[in-house]
């Protein structure tokens, strides 16, 4: 079968993919392995191998040959040593020592050095890969340099590699530079096997176009070297550009925009920027507390600072006035996530959803962000577990879903993780909900048989997303739970029929 992309070039975008035929959702365009992988910059302590949370003090676990960070479980079997075998020898040749830290919770600059050695190491370790693949990507030298991020990186970065770790006669300050820019615009973020959060440079990824409403998703398999598989989320045309995602699709414009300009040096300009509404979601809008019926919305998305009007009255507010009140809401909300996981946290977000909703448009990202963390919570705390749920917090359940599949279908439309996860949250309470109005006599016959065929169907097309997942990742063994499920329904409708 022919090749599913080719590779263009434009003055604007630089390279960038096309389909070279007409795709099919789900089908793979791509897969590609990592050129390094490892922590993400302001990292606080973690195990170099796994980047498993360390304690970084003195008597934390360390590396028995090099005494930098590492857990127990990998100190203690070397033939699991992989990713830090390289720099662990170079650390120890030049006795280039890991410095403890006091506060193990907050970043450690030291550690900000290590992925961009991985990049130097495997350089020199495949240069013909480096020079086909690596040394072509974007790292906006001009922009970042004389910059304070860049004479941080070049005090705590280049200045560390090229001396204490011995290698000023190997790499220049441009190359180190150039490589911690690479990483910087490039990098995408992983999870190791373990679960932890860590970057890793895709160059073929790395090659597709931007946009805040993408037609390419991808999964990353860190049991198979951190393989990356990248499949179209719809069908997508032959010639039609393939877009991925540099940032989260869940927040609203500015935060992306933010995101984008400050760490990968563009401005987006996809139709979802450009549009107030987020096209018709209302992502970002609040109501107008001047009259019935009006939503406020920014008058130019690309501008923190331009006003914003109402579309029913004549209101108008400052736009600095406005990210100022969301900012505040944002934090409110954000420290609710450090409660105990129980029906106290439930209580909590319930009676923030209430507090916001004159506020908030229904769809505003922060009302979406509440409904994720109350789907979490509902079937799953003392007192509010699946079983013992009434019909109106199943009701309620399903409401929150379905209000979160609405955005998503816009937002992240086609074959995502997002809509499968949603999909798994929603079929529960769904099932259970038509047992229980099967007991109270309320539905029986053809309604309850579809009912339940459909939350079947939900688990079908679930565990179809998420098989595409690393088997050992929390998705990846949601899959099979899915698959499963979906076997046990059928042959309750079977019995049924």
């Amino acid at each position: 079968m022919d090749e599913p992309y080719k590779v263009l070039y434009s003055a604007e975008l630089g390279r960038y993919g096309v389909a070279a035929r007409d795709l099919k959702a789900g089908e793979v365009v791509l897969e590609d392995r990592p050129f390094a992988v490892g922590p993400k910059v302001d990292s606080s302590p973690l195990c170099l191998e796994c980047c498993r949370p360390v304690d970084g003090g003195r008597g934390g676990p360390k590396c028995p040959e090099c005494g930098w960070p590492m857990c127990e479980e990998c100190a203690a079997d070397k033939q699991t040593i992989v990713y830090h075998k390289k720099e662990c020898s170079l650390f120890a040749k030049h006795k280039a020592k890991f410095q403890a830290v006091e506060d193990s919770t907050a970043s450690c600059m030291q550690l900000d050095c290590i992925t961009p050695l991985r990049m130097l190491l495997a350089k020199e370790e495949h240069p013909e890969r480096w020079d086909a693949e690596i040394s072509v990507m974007e790292y906006h030298n001009e922009s970042r340099n004389g910059s304070a991020t860049w004479q941080q990186d070049q005090q705590n970065v280049v200045g560390y590699l090229r001396f204490p770790c011995g290698l000023k006669d190997r790499f220049s300050e441009e190359v180190i530079q150039q490589v911690i820019g690479i990483l910087d615009v490039n990098a995408f973020e992983v999870r190791t096997s373990k679960g932890y959060s860590a970057r890793g440079l895709y160059p073929k990824l790395g090659v597709m176009a931007h946009s805040c409403v993408c037609n390419v998703v991808h999964s990353i398999h860190p049991s198979n070297d951190f393989r990356l598989i990248a499949r179209v989320a719809i069908d997508v045309p032959e010639g039609e550009k393939l877009y991925t995602i540099y940032t989260h699709s869940l927040t609203g414009t500015s935060t992306r925009q933010g995101i984008l300009t400050s760490s990968k040096f563009f401005t987006c300009h996809c139709t979802r920027c450009l549009d107030p509404t987020e096209l018709g979601t209302h992502f970002s809008s609040l109501k107008c507390q001047k009259c019935d019926n009006g939503l406020i919305v920014s008058s130019d998305p690309l501008d923190d600072g331009a006003e914003w009007k109402c579309t029913d009255c004549e209101y108008k507010a400052k736009g600095t006035a406005v990210q100022k009140v969301v900012q505040l809401m944002q934090a409110e909300v954000d420290s609710l996530t450090s409660m105990a996981h129980g029906p106290g946290k439930l209580t909590a977000y319930e009676k923030i959803f209430k507090k916001y909703r004159s506020v908030l448009h229904p769809s505003h990202y922060i009302n979406i962000s509440i409904r994720h963390s109350l789907i979490e919570l509902y079937g799953r705390v003392p007192g509010y577990e699946m079983q013992e749920l009434p019909d109106i917090l199943l009701e309620r359940k399903i409401e929150l879903c379905r209000d979160i599949q609405r955005v998503l279908d816009i937002l992240e439309p086609g074959k995502t993780r997002s809509r499968a996860m949603i999909l798994y949250e929603l079929h529960g309470p769904i099932v259970m909900l038509a047992q229980s109005m099967y007991q109270q006599g309320v539905l029986d016959g053809a309604p309850l048989k579809e009912r339940l065929e459909e939350a079947a169907n939900m688990l079908d097309e679930c565990a179809s997303i998420l098989e595409w997942e690393d088997s050992t990742s929390p998705e990846g063994i949601l899959a099979n739970v899915a698959k499963q499920s979906a076997e046990q329904l059928k042959d309750s409708i079977k019995i049924l029929s």
